[in-house]
């Protein structure tokens, strides 16, 4: 929305309602023209008597009612001895109550805001105020100052207010110095400031166009953003230039320069590679090369079998009730003899009866073993599978707070490593080259390493093409599970998605079994289909009710992305009603009943368990639960049975899920799939993209579009290449 859209209203504060320190975050009420408004938003540090210039939108509150919601605010200090009185006796400056604000008024007059920024020590002049109480006072009310000014200086350079709460973490009361100095710092991920943005602040603060610290910043943004985004460990030093240059709009003689400059500095690194000149961001470097180094080691490893390994296999096979097949047999063999091995294998060849074999003969050698995958969902299910506790990567390594940098950190690590003498992990393609680092390093010299994963389902969203790479290296022992075992090829999800990875298109007008095609060739009939499956056709027919099925489309956008389905479905399965809780966030409103995703890792919210004791630290992307409950300040969310309070302006990290991206519906697996396939960008509607889809059928699946769109996908056996060094590396080793 542009400033020409937004309101404006004007009007000293009267009241602050509540107000979140960590965010900033604010309930506050307006006196405007004698008529008391509520506005809300990220206004840190906002006191009774302060007057505010506010730009938003109204919103409705369910409860509460008319509400503007503010998007940029210019504050001014209180003028007039009342205006200061009020100010002071709110409690706004620590150190100063209603008594002390009189006596400082009567002395100081209109003056007295000057007096305690400028000149505390003054403040002795009045009864009671010690020369260290004097500059205490001046002092919260100098920090103050700093706040506010940051909130002029990004309100008036048109980005958002919650930042300010954000660079004052991060910057302290020298966050404005630090900014002015350089812009560019903006863009860190912690910040989320479009480069764009702080490159046009920079510009307007005189940098010019050719400035060095453009150039690097520049650069180090294509180099991450590449990297973050799109799935590369490295840039070659050439397409990194030229991206940069294209940025820019600048020769790029002068980015090469910089990009030396940036290299001696160790803020780059660069090394021939994969037959590339490969530029990589520093902790990438490292994590890519670490990954190489002990991946190498352990698959050297050769460990003695435990004595009678034919007798513990025979002993598990009657425990199990299953006779493995040869390659399964050969797999729970490896992982005896073996320090790490990768297990593949598509869907219905066995993994998962290998996984349990594996676990179990873990189990009869007195190994402590950990469990674990990369998401939530499928940490869940891996448990389920294996009837015992199972949990994320994240939270098997545990998150700390690290004081030097600010930032969370793994608590495990080399220097405290886990106690597990053995670590499975399930969904092995999900898992990017940070992460993988950061398990090795807190794995003991000799804990064993079982990877497990399907290596045709979509790559990692983070950067590097990890479990290809070591299985592709041919340097790490590796079973591939290649026969479909005759239970399940009676499945014809498990059947389609054979055909599919082949480049095959399956029947789908045969429409029997758990495999279904409605054939519908428009967006308007697909939407109407699906709210029509999930809300009457699936639970009275199929007995599978709403919240065991999952809409998936290969796309956001467009008439049948997931913002459309979720519109039509919300309001098809959580219709509004009185007592249901309301709030709108952006475009969406959301309600309580709302199934809901966690769409970003954020280390720092508290979990707590339903109905028990326990609690934790860390939601993490892709994690799905239900809005319980709307209250003024915070909004109550049900993930699986780990309840916890979302304040309103956290709801950016949260996205609507009766309908998902393909992509966020890796690692877990639902009892009842549906997909959209009718339109879509290229490189959205792939044949990995609609391997994986179904692939998160465990009963039934069924994609509602043109049989043209799905033989497209099929067709368009498109891979996106990633930049990445480890697979040249292994082979090194």
């Amino acid at each position: 929305m542009s400033d020409q859209e937004l309101e404006l209203l004007e009007g000293s504060v009267s009241a602050v309602i509540f107000q979140n320190e960590e965010n900033g975050y604010t309930i506050l009420k307006l006196d405007v023209h004698g008529e008391e408004v509520t506005v809300v938003g990220p206004i840190a540090g906002v006191a009774p008597g302060e007057y505010l210039s506010v730009r938003g939108r109204w919103t409705r509150h369910p409860t509460y009612g008319p509400q503007m919601r503010a998007e940029l605010v210019e504050r001014r200090l209180p003028q007039g001895l009342k205006e200061i009185f009020h100010y002071l006796s709110s409690g706004a400056v620590k150190g100063v109550g209603k008594v002390t604000a009189r006596n400082i008024i009567e002395e100081f007059g209109e003056d007295a805001l000057t007096v305690i920024e400028d000149e505390p020590e003054q403040l002795t002049k009045i009864k009671g105020i010690t020369l260290k109480r004097a500059r205490q006072i001046g002092e919260m009310f100098r920090q103050q100052m700093g706040a506010r000014r940051l909130l002029e200086f990004l309100s008036e350079h048109g980005l958002p207010m919650e930042l300010s709460v954000r660079l004052r973490r991060a910057y302290g009361d020298v966050a404005l110095e630090v900014v002015r100095s350089n812009p560019y710092l903006l863009v860190d991920r912690e910040f989320e400031v479009e480069f764009s943005q702080a490159d046009a602040l920079a510009l307007s603060l005189g940098v010019e166009a050719g400035d060095p610290l453009r150039l690097e910043a520049g650069l180090l943004f294509e180099l991450e953003h590449n990297n973050y985004s799109n799935g590369h460990s490295f840039l070659p030093r050439h397409k990194l230039v030229g991206a940069s240059a294209a940025l820019l709009d600048v020769p790029s003689d002068g980015l090469e320069e910089s990009l030396d400059a940036l290299i001696r500095r160790g803020e780059a690194e660069c090394e021939q590679v994969a037959g590339q000149e490969a530029v990589y961001l520093p902790a990438l470097y490292e994590a890519e090369t670490y990954i190489a180094r002990r991946i190498s080691e352990m698959s050297r490893a050769e460990l003695l079998p435990p004595q009678g390994l034919d007798k513990l296999i025979r002993r598990i096979e009657k425990e199990q009730r299953i006779s493995y097949a040869p390659q399964q047999r050969q797999a729970v063999e490896l992982a005896a003899t073996r320090q790490v091995m990768l297990l593949t294998g598509g869907p219905g060849t066995g993994k998962t009866t290998c996984l349990r074999g594996v676990l179990a003969l873990f189990e009869m050698m007195g190994l402590d073993t950990a469990l674990a995958a990369p998401t939530g969902r499928a940490a869940k299910r891996l448990g389920e599978l294996c009837n015992t506790d199972a949990s994320t990567i994240h939270r098997l390594l545990e998150t700390g707070f690290d004081p030097r940098t600010g930032k969370l950190v793994f608590t495990k690590n080399s220097y405290d490593p886990l106690k597990a003498e053995a670590v499975i992990v399930d969904e092995t393609s999900m898992v990017d080259v940070p992460l993988m680092a950061a398990l090795l390093d807190a794995l003991e010299g000799d804990c064993r390493l079982v990877l497990v994963g399907d290596p045709d389902q979509l790559p990692s969203v983070g950067p590097g093409a990890l479990f290809a790479d070591l299985i592709r290296s041919g340097v790490v022992p590796t079973v591939c599970l290649t026969e479909i075992f005759r239970q399940a090829a009676q499945s014809a999800i498990i059947r389609s998605a054979h055909l599919i990875n082949r480049g095959q298109v399956p029947d789908l007008l045969r429409n029997e079994g758990d495999f279904f095609c409605l054939v519908r060739r428009d967006p308007e009939s697909v939407l109407d289909t699906i709210v029509d499956l999930c809300r009457r056709r699936l639970p009275e027919r199929m007995g599978i009710p709403a919240d065991q099925i999952q809409v998936l489309s290969p796309t956001r956008r467009r008439g049948t992305g997931t913002r459309a389905l979720n519109q039509v479905l919300q309001a098809a399965l959580n219709p509004p009603l009185k007592q249901k809780g309301e709030r709108r966030f952006g475009d969406w409103v959301f309600r309580a009943g709302d199934r809901v995703m966690q769409v970003r890792n954020n280390y720092d919210i508290l979990w707590r368990e339903e109905g028990g004791t326990d609690s934790g630290m860390g939601m993490f992307n892709g994690d799905i639960g239900v809005i319980r409950a709307i209250e003024k300040e915070s909004i109550t969310v049900d993930f699986d049975g780990k309840v916890v309070e979302y304040s309103p302006d956290m709801l950016g990290e949260l996205e609507p899920a009766f309908a998902v991206t393909v992509h966020k519906a890796q690692g877990s697996e639902y009892r009842a799939v549906i997909l959209a396939a009718l339109e879509g960008a290229p490189m959205l509607m792939t044949r990995g993209v609609l391997y994986t889809a179904v692939t998160r059928a465990r009963e039934l699946f069924i994609v509602v579009g043109d049989p043209a769109a799905v033989a497209g996908m099929i067709n368009n056996n498109r891979q996106t290449r990633r930049y990445s060094g480890l697979r040249a590396r292994l082979m090194e080793e």
